[in-house]
């Protein structure tokens, strides 16, 4: 077998295969192969780039380029497009700048990412109408408002990444519309929570349309305007945060298995359905610990675990990735949200009998100046009283709760258990009941409810 791992793609998922697997066995040459001109950075950070609180992209960069050779024995090769893989005789072909060249290898990790969704729609193709995925995308982005000096911003997409780069431009000083084609923001979540969140952009100056389908853009070479189901508004600049999807054509062109939402098919080992590929990241497909089944959930987190394990393996080791829980978090206009796990709804979905206990409890003790309430939603399984899900809103003590809660998931603990949980106490940082302890109680509360109803 050649001894030669070649990764296709770089960023979160792909330098953690390559650097793996260079740990693992220092004699196995790695290539990594990445479209883009940067190959290791911080694309979460991108909002507070285009707002100006990070100053330069390069401080976005996890590590310099050269270092990967220099350091640690990686070949990486920016500007360099895999154009097709041949399996049958373990072949990438590969395209820089003009020309074409095909390069052998014995173990291929794919972490070739997620494309923005770009819906085909009538000025798509204007000027000033953006995405944002790669920090070339923020760099575009950045000099087209140094430029240009736009005046009003429309966002297409209420979730994470289009309510931050809500407050990135509002930090800018643009006026901006923000449209949903759901009924609220963050759609998925708890409506009252999405709804304290959309108050809050709206007392920060943004206009919230929800139920507002993006319909077409309009302008001669740039864009100057946006029309949507109840109205239009004026636009400079159009950001189109609508979502992504895997962008797996190089795997599936290639006869690898599709798996959840048309991402690459793999195992706990992140093997796909070819014995020497492997594929970790947002092209692949990922295991849901609630429910067991493949899902995907493309988050930065979960690259980078992948991308371990699929070095590691690739390298000839033997290691598993259990899985996720789906733990998100956003801070936006003075508030924190978060969720992980399941929902009310997605529960039920995937067939269990869910409850949802709510309550709001402040985040430190009650005579201690603080950040205010916390509001905390949490889901358990009427029949075997697991916790399945939480979702919390505050204006600060969210974060390390929903870890807590992402904990217990992956632990498979019922509500009895979570309920118990002997927790710190202190009055700058939590109240003596803490918020986590007060939903537990709370849902067991309406499941001895719901049982002495039944007897």
């Amino acid at each position: 077998m050649t001894r030669r791992l070649v990764v296709v793609g770089g960023v979160a998922a792909g330098m953690s295969a390559a650097s793996r697997a260079r740990r693992l066995d220092p004699d196995l040459e790695v290539l990594v192969f990445e479209a883009g001109p940067h190959v290791a950075y911080g694309a979460c950070g991108l909002p507070y780039f285009l707002a100006g609180m990070v100053s330069q992209p390069e401080d976005l960069l996890a590590y310099p380029l050269d270092s990967f050779r220099r350091e640690r024995n990686i070949h990486v090769y920016p500007r360099h497009r895999v154009l097709s893989l041949d399996l049958e005789h373990k072949l990438v072909r590969v395209r820089a700048g003009s020309t074409d060249f095909s390069i052998p290898f014995g173990r291929l990790v794919l972490s070739t990412g997620a494309e923005p969704l770009r819906p085909d729609l009538p000025g798509a193709d204007l000027a000033g109408v953006f995405t944002l995925r790669t920090l070339a995308d923020g760099v575009a982005i950045r000099d087209y408002v140094r430029a240009q000096e736009p005046r009003r911003a429309v966002i297409v997409g209420a979730g994470y990444v289009g309510l931050e780069m809500a407050e990135a431009f509002s930090r800018l000083g643009m006026t901006v519309t923000l449209l949903e084609k759901a009924g609220q923001v963050l759609p998925g979540w708890d409506a009252h929570l999405a709804g304290e969140l959309a108050k809050a952009a709206r007392a920060a100056g943004v206009d919230v349309r929800t139920g507002a389908p993006l319909q077409a853009m309009e302008g001669t070479t740039r864009v100057r305007s946006v029309t949507f189901g109840g109205g239009s508004a004026p636009a400079d600049l159009v950001l189109l945060a609508l979502g992504v999807r895997p962008a797996a054509g190089l795997a599936a062109a290639a006869g690898l298995r599709l798996g959840a939402a048309g991402a690459i098919e793999v195992d706990l080992h992140q093997q796909t359905s070819h014995p020497d590929v492997f594929a970790a990241g947002d092209c692949a497909q990922t295991r849901h610990l609630v429910t067991g089944s493949p899902a995907y959930i493309p988050l930065g987190t979960t690259a980078n675990k992948q991308g371990r394990v699929a070095g590691a393996n690739a390298a000839g080791g033997n290691e598993e990735f259990p899985g996720v829980v789906g733990t998100r978090v956003v801070a936006i206009f003075g508030l924190e949200a978060a969720r992980t796990g399941l929902t009310e709804a997605e529960a039920a979905a995937a067939g269990m009998d869910p409850v949802t206990a709510e309550v709001e409890q402040t985040a430190t003790a009650g005579f201690y100046p603080g950040p205010g309430p916390v509001r905390v939603h949490l889901a358990v399984d009427r029949r075997s009283r697991r916790v399945v899900g939480a979702q919390m809103l505050g204006a600060g003590g969210v974060s390390g709760r929903i870890n807590t809660i992402a904990a217990a998931l992956q632990g498979h603990w019922t509500i009895d258990e979570l309920s118990s949980l002997d927790l710190g106490y202190a009055p700058p940082v939590a109240p003596v009941w803490d918020p986590i302890l007060i939903a537990a109680r709370a849902a067991e509360r309406v499941l001895e409810g719901e049982n002495r109803a039944d007897q």
